[in-house]
């Protein structure tokens, strides 16, 4: 299992801190310190909507206007493998191929327990 995500962000300690209290082993991946790239964004896009992936609540989004720009899902994941800090956070890759976003703890505990 590999939770991706960024350290500081309240979201990712809570579903991390979940994994641990739960003795659930993961990999972590910063996108602080390795970014995520459109093949990986792409395999996630075959388990989830684009919609779910991509964050147009977060500051990063309204920084860069791209409201004003009316993207199509192509430019979503060229946005999103350019400035990570555009994907829900924690996305985590589980079982086969699975892909799950964002902390739901019920959620959690129905996938994961």
């Amino acid at each position: 299992m590999t939770m991706y995500g960024i350290k500081t962000c309240s979201t990712v300690g809570k579903a991390r801190k979940f994994m641990k209290e739960n003795n659930i082993e993961f990999d972590f991946v910063d996108y602080k310190v390795e970014s995520v790239d459109e093949e990986k964004i792409g395999e996630w896009l075959k388990q989830i909507d684009i919609n779910v992936l991509f964050n147009n609540k977060g500051k990063k989004y309204r920084d860069l206007g791209l409201k004003e720009l009316n993207l199509d899902d192509d430019e979503k994941i060229e946005w999103m493998a350019k400035e990570n800090y555009l994907l829900k956070r924690p996305v985590i890759e589980y079982g086969d191929g699975k892909v799950l976003v964002a902390y739901d703890e019920e959620v959690y505990k129905a996938t994961f327990l």
